[in-house]
């Protein structure tokens, strides 16, 4: 089981890749940079690369709608060559708010989106000949009828350190999920509950693995959550410094109808709590919100408590098939929180 860790997007992010270059020394695995609608992942996945020595770099996620499937193959692939083969290409397509509402793009087949991007970053990488992709959404070169006819089909100029940089997709959805364990090297849950996550999602990753090429490999898992080691109520109350993110995702990321994670709320078993906290978030009673989510949600998708829980808590997510441990330590020394796990897995 590997170790990583989620990049903190809003705050000091400078500080925050010194922690890294720390954590990199006591064996931290792999570092998560997110992109929503503040800075860009990329630079920051650059300045990692220049930071850094070891610690794999994975975007978690670049949406697919806000770049040309061969950009998004270019990037990994600079990525790749700047960090001496330590890129890890995350995916996913967001959601309707971010995508529609910030990109201006419309939010229209996803699976298929996903499906294409994927082959056509492994093209890329390949380097067999001039790309070239006829499908769905994406033509290569585009068709006479939609362009000037001028459009020719090129190869990348520079050779990739390796022609299969890992791809992990965030998917939730069945379909999704499916595609995932079919096609991709990995796959990004959020919210992910080990207990529940053979009923939810089972069936989709069974049917997926069945249709897997042999030559992916074992699907990778990255879940994980906050980590923190203590005794006694005061340490238990550090999970309601979860609660708002919670909320945010099955509250707020989306509009009634069309929110992922509120679906999947629903699905491990809070369907009354998932509608509650969304009719409060969307009503603009934040803080009621996070009070609103269940404690035994909160708790499952935590690993917070005294070591011998918090190491039953690993377990529970092992045996759950995660790879990837992906923790946001909370502790006034994560160097040392992480050395420990470390020690244990």
């Amino acid at each position: 089981m590997q170790i990583s860790m989620p990049l903190n997007y809003s705050g000091d992010i400078k500080k925050t890749v010194d922690l890294v270059v720390e954590l990199e020394k006591v064996g931290l695995d792999t570092v998560w940079v997110a992109e929503l609608y503040g800075f860009d992942a990329v630079s920051l996945m650059g300045y990692l690369a220049a930071r850094t020595e070891r610690v794999q770099i994975g975007s978690a996620i670049l949406p697919l709608y806000s770049r040309t499937p061969t950009l998004i193959a270019q990037t990994a692939a600079g990525l790749d060559y700047l960090s001496g083969g330590r890129a890890v290409l995350g995916l996913g397509a967001s959601g309707p708010q971010v995508i529609e509402g910030w990109h201006g793009v419309p939010y229209t087949k996803p699976l298929a989106r996903t499906r294409e991007v994927i082959e056509i970053c492994r093209k890329v990488w390949a380097r067999r000949g001039p790309l070239t992709h006829e499908g769905s959404v994406f033509s290569l070169p585009l068709p006479p009828g939609e362009g000037t006819g001028l459009g020719k089909p090129l190869k990348i100029i520079n050779h990739p350190v390796r022609d299969r940089i890992p791809v992990f997709v965030a998917s939730l959805g069945a379909k999704n999920v499916e595609m995932t364990a079919e096609v991709a090297d990995g796959w990004l849950p959020h919210l992910f509950i080990p207990e529940k996550a053979a009923d939810v999602w089972g069936g989709a990753l069974a049917a997926g693995r069945a249709k897997r090429s042999p030559e992916l490999g074992e699907l990778q898992i990255a879940a994980g959550g906050m980590i923190a080691i203590g005794e006694g109520e005061e340490t238990k109350r550090l999970l309601d410094f979860a609660r708002p993110m919670i909320a945010l995702y099955v509250g707020g990321m989306g509009a009634r109808g069309k929110n992922f994670y509120n679906s999947v709320a629903r699905r491990y078993g809070y369907e009354e709590a998932a509608e509650k906290i969304q009719d409060l978030y969307l009503s603009g009673k934040k803080e009621e919100a996070a009070a609103a989510v269940p404690e035994e949600m909160v708790e499952l998708t935590n690993l917070v408590g005294p070591e011998s829980y918090v190491r039953e808590r690993i377990e529970a997510f092992r045996e759950a098939g995660v790879t990837h441990l992906n923790l946001t330590p909370f502790t006034d020394d994560p160097v040392a929180l992480i050395e420990k796990v470390r020690s244990w897995v």
